[in-house]
């Protein structure tokens, strides 16, 4: 086969409907070069060189090459760990910018660039031939739809995120064909859509999509990476989630999200690869130019620094490997349709040699570009690297993951004494960290749970992590979860202390649902799921991990319809969905919040240093409305004491209250439960009670019995 010179861009293979346009950066190489193989990625046909290098592109056009060839590198340049150099063209490498793999990664010493059997380990370069056990990149037409992007359809302060695993969720559910379970598809079936709408939420938030391959330590133990934050490809989904290897399936799964009305975000991993650490595989940018791709270590840059914690961290300061980054972005907001992004360890992506800079080219990138700047974009803000901690620091259009809420809810309900000021705080959409640069409430995404811990249901069971299974002596994870177990570790036959357990599961859901800012609840959590106490369950694909949708107790259907209601009532309550921050209201015809002491009076500042005070009100008003219609109340009284206690009901508003929720019994409100103004409440230790009060249309009715406008919008 012949090769001509093509171009430098863009970079990738590319299709011009007669040949092939091969593209592929590296500053330190020699030569590169292009291993042509059969369709099924298993016999090499030709091997050519890329004969021109522009800007440190290496480029070459080969006429007749059609979509469905394979391909892979081998680059050629200079063994030199120590200065930073891993070159080794034994091993065949797959294109970074690659949209579709051909075969699946399998785990081969061949994959190690270095010499196991040498005492220097990888001073010594292994010669031997890896491509046999190495996916192959597809050369690919450009689909019809790749211009079709889609915006998000959900106002940010409207928007209830549920973060879920793509193989998880489906892979026992009985409404999902055999064959889609655990797929891409099997996330698009009707009976999957109709339940997450049912629930109420408005953005479904996938685990990692993109191509990802198991650790060599979980290999070695026969465990698998689940979560998948161990990425091969960043334009290529992930082979185990679909039925075929065309990407038109998870394109497919997005658009039927998109017409049922919900969001698709992504959770990303650019703050490192699948490489590791020095010792870890040569598959792609280590061998393509490690000097570049990587951050290295200056006083030795045989080592990789490390501000992932996985063993190496991408330098994301050169301008190549952030247009890698801003390339993968515009693909999957442009040629896949989705939403937003959720940016794993996002600290990396703004870290410069004097530490964490907002202004960093990364965010100036994605404020500027026309797709990218219309995404929802939520940040991780942490990582293990220097002043790795950055809440609250991100510029003014992220959101950020707020870790300060997850803990202070917990710290309350756990029944930490003193945590009245810092929960308020963190009800107000933490306006302590994000009030300022005219950054809104929907900066903060308050959640109690997510995939990295443990559900909602393992923090009111268990005390101590329990990961004997990941096979690390129970040392993985993190040691304090600020969970109880109330009494019991682990599943208990005690009835008083199991109920006690599905009302707390109850306050955390209902505490979410009333905060200020975008709640994001983890799948299943609804449903009592949960992983027998290991907080680290990233290893685990089987039973522990995936939702049980046949779990018939009369508990788990009672929290699944309790958390649909509490969605419903976030939905019928703009003053739950803080479009601004909210401060206490100057007049009956303004919105606001106002915190409410055990006599129904304004809390006062020696109320806030009362330190064993654990009972709170929290009073939003909702001013009057266009014809005439009245102010609307909403409020939430918080028990957290182990004691039962009463409060007050307000004597403004004149109007009576009618009780829409008490965790402690489950409540479906009847026509007793109008209360007046000035009546006292009584509270069950450990619980919630939410109270409205107004005559807008969600309470025409006199009584509320079964509050049938809120079901039927459930």
């Amino acid at each position: 086969m012949k090769i001509l010179a093509g171009s430098p861009r863009p970079l990738g293979a590319h299709w011009d409907g007669a040949g092939t346009n091969f593209a592929l950066f590296s500053a330190h190489a020699t030569a590169v070069e292009l291993c042509l193989y059969d369709a099924s990625g298993q016999v090499e046909q030709s091997r050519l060189r890329l004969p021109e290098k522009s800007q440190d592109v290496w480029h070459g056009y080969v006429p007749g090459v059609q979509p469905g060839s394979c391909y892979g590198y081998r680059v050629h340049g200079p063994w030199e760990p120590q200065a930073g150099h891993r070159f080794n063209a034994h091993k065949l490498l797959l294109d970074p910018y690659a949209t579709r793999l051909q075969g699946g990664f399998a785990w081969h010493e061949t994959h190690f660039a270095w010499s196991p059997s040498d005492p220097r380990q990888d001073l010594a370069m292994d010669a031997r031939d890896n491509a046999a056990w190495m996916p192959k990149a597809v050369v690919c037409s450009r689909p019809e739809w790749c211009n079709n992007a889609v915006t998000h359809r959900v106002p940010w302060h409207q928007t209830v995120i549920y973060e879920t695993h793509v193989r998880g969720f489906t892979r026992r559910h009985p409404g999902v064909p055999e064959a889609q379970r655990g797929r891409f598809a099997g996330l698009a079936q009707p009976a999957v859509i109709d339940y997450l709408k049912a629930l109420g939420v408005t953005t479904v938030e996938l685990l990692p999509v993109h191509a990802f391959i198991d650790e060599y330590h979980l290999h070695e133990k026969g465990l698998r990476n689940y979560w998948g934050y161990n990425t091969l490809s960043w334009f290529a989904p992930h082979a185990g989630y679909m039925n075929g290897s065309d990407p038109a399936e998870f394109r497919e799964m997005v658009d039927r999200f998109h017409q049922a009305g919900l969001e698709v975000i992504l959770d990303v991993v650019y703050n490192h690869s699948c490489e590791g650490n020095h010792l870890g595989p040569t598959v792609s940018l280590r061998g393509i130019d490690n000097l570049s791709y990587y951050q290295l270590q200056s006083g030795d840059p045989r080592f990789y620094v490390n501000d992932s914690g996985c063993g190496n961290t991408l330098n994301v300061r050169h301008p190549r490997v952030l247009q890698l980054i801003t390339d993968s972005l515009r693909y999957w907001a442009g040629a896949m349709g989705v939403d937003g992004f959720r940016f794993d360890l996002a600290t990396v992506m703004g870290r410069q040699a004097q530490g964490f800079d907002r202004n960093a080219a990364f965010f100036q990138v994605l404020a500027q570009d026309p797709l990218l700047s219309s995404c929802k974009l939520i940040a991780e803000p942490w990582d293990v690297g220097p002043g790795g901690y950055q809440l609250g620091r991100f510029p003014p259009h992220w959101s950020e993951w707020n870790d300060r809420y997850r803990d202070t809810v917990r710290r309350y309900w756990r029944g930490d004494p003193g945590q009245l000021p810092e929960l308020a705080r963190r009800l107000h959409g933490s306006g302590d960290l994000f009030e300022h640069e005219g950054r809104r409430p929907r900066a903060s995404i308050n959640f109690i749970t997510s995939h990295d811990g443990f559900t909602l249901r393992d923090l009111v069971s268990y005390r101590q992590r329990h990961n004997e299974a990941n096979g690390e002596d129970n040392n993985d994870g993190h040691r304090e979860n600020l969970s109880g177990n109330l009494g019991v570790e682990g599943p208990t036959a005690d009835p008083h202390i199991d109920a006690l357990r599905w009302r707390q599961q109850r306050n955390f859901l209902a505490t979410l649902a009333v905060s200020q800012g975008v709640p994001m609840l983890l799948a299943g959590d609804e449903r009592g799921r949960s992983q027998q106490g290991n907080n680290n369950a990233y290893c685990q694909d089987n039973a522990l991990n995936w939702v049980d949708w046949e779990d018939e107790r009369e508990e788990v259907a009672e929290l699944l319809h309790f958390t649909r209601r509490l969605l419903a009532l976030r939905r019928q309550f703009p003053v739950l969905q803080a479009y601004r921050y909210r401060h206490k209201p100057g007049d009956p015809h303004s919105e606001g919040i106002q915190w409410l002491n055990p006599e129904g009076r304004s809390m006062r500042e020696e109320h806030w240093h009362e330190h064993h005070n654990q009972l709170l009100g929290y009073l939003l008003t909702e001013p009057a409305g266009e014809g005439g219609l009245p102010a609307r109340h909403l409020l939430v009284v918080f028990n957290a004491a182990e004691r039962a206690q009463t409060f007050r009901l307000p004597l403004a508003p004149a109007q009576d209250w009618y009780l829409f929720a008490d965790t402690a019994r489950n409540l479906r409100p009847g026509p007793t439960d109008c209360l007046a103004p000035g009546a006292e409440l009584s509270l069950e230790a450990r619980s919630l009670q939410i109270l409205v009060n107004g005559t807008a249309p969600a309470l025409a009715s006199v009584s509320l019995q079964h509050l049938a406008y809120f079901e039927e919008e459930a």
